[in-house]
């Protein structure tokens, strides 16, 4: 039954972005001198009439994420640093996956398109239209990963550090899928590595493209992806086993993983183009992140507060 919600999560994750072919927009004079962005979603196209248009390589980026998170579960439980069996661990999955997507899709509405989710809720069905935000799937992920805890008996802080070490690779494959999709691209550069990517679109027909913009997609997938993937496993190993002389207190590493993606997310927001009307001058991917910053530093406060009560 649990392969069968994974299958079934994975081709909700496959009809979560859309994009359009090339077509006949003239190339902007710009093409000779910077790399264009034309790449391919699909991994595979299906035939028309299909339920699915194909496999594009942004529901790949979920599937891989969530298949990672499920490794690294496994090899926390061996080294004795993660106590759930494997149906514990298979049940959790399920939960994030869930937490994630809904809160990634509903968190893109509330967040950055109110009018349209309140004029009319069931545009949360369309996913074929794609739509999905990162600090809307923190939220998701945080209220799964807090019934689970609930559920199990299992401390939510221990988990929430678990929990955080398990979302980089999906962010870091994630941020490459927009890049192949051609979206969320950046502000307009003169740098030799900038790329011009698709703009506006009908149907499959690309109408025009960018000037030469920052590929902002691969400096989110460095830097909140890569590099914070290895800071939290770093941090995660270096430490003795929660309960253990010498242990982070709980909810510390979810604390500074909060606050690494916040600092990071608000660097690369300088390099990449609003997709949304600014909040007092902040695009929205700043603004909410200064809420992370909050949140992050609480659960430091927190547990090290625990742990000088307890020591």
């Amino acid at each position: 039954m649990r392969r069968i919600f994974l299958f079934a999560f994975g081709l909700l994750a496959l009809t979560s972005s859309t994009f359009a072919a090339a077509g006949d927009a003239p190339l902007p004079p710009e093409a000779s001198k910077y790399w264009v962005d034309n790449l391919d979603p699909f991994v595979v196209k299906f035939p028309d009439g299909w339920f699915l248009p194909g496999i594009r390589w942004y529901g790949l980026a979920y599937v891989g994420g969530f298949l990672i998170a499920a490794g690294l579960m496994r090899r926390y439980a061996r080294r004795g640093r993660l106590p759930l069996d494997a149906d514990q661990r298979s049940s959790l999955l399920m939960v994030l996956i869930l937490g994630v997507l809904l809160g990634g899709r509903i968190g893109y509405y509330l967040l950055y398109r109110p009018k349209e989710l309140f004029a009319n809720p069931l545009v949360l069905l369309r996913v074929w239209e794609g739509g999905m935000a990162s600090h809307g799937g923190f939220i998701g992920g945080t209220i799964a990963a807090a019934w689970f805890a609930y559920s199990a008996k299992m401390n939510f802080w221990r988990l929430g550090d678990v929990v955080a070490t398990l979302a980089p690779p999906g962010i870091l494959f994630g941020r490459l899928a927009n890049f192949i999709n051609g979206e969320l691209w950046g502000k307009p550069a003169t740098v030799p590595w900038a790329m011009i990517f698709p703009k506006d679109r009908a149907g499959d027909i690309i109408l025009s493209y960018t000037p030469p913009s920052h590929p902002s997609q691969l400096y989110e997938a460095a830097t909140e992806g890569l590099l914070l993937l290895i800071y939290t496993q770093w941090r995660f190993w270096s430490k003795p086993a929660p309960g253990q002389p010498g242990a982070l207190p709980p909810g510390q590493l979810a604390g500074e993983y909060l606050i690494g993606y916040a600092f990071v997310r608000i660097f690369c927001e300088m390099f990449r183009e609003p997709d949304a009307s600014l909040f007092f001058g902040l695009s929205r991917g700043t603004f909410y992140s200064l809420f992370m910053i909050l949140l992050g530093a609480g659960l430091i406060w927190r547990g090290r507060r625990k742990s000088m009560a307890q020591g």
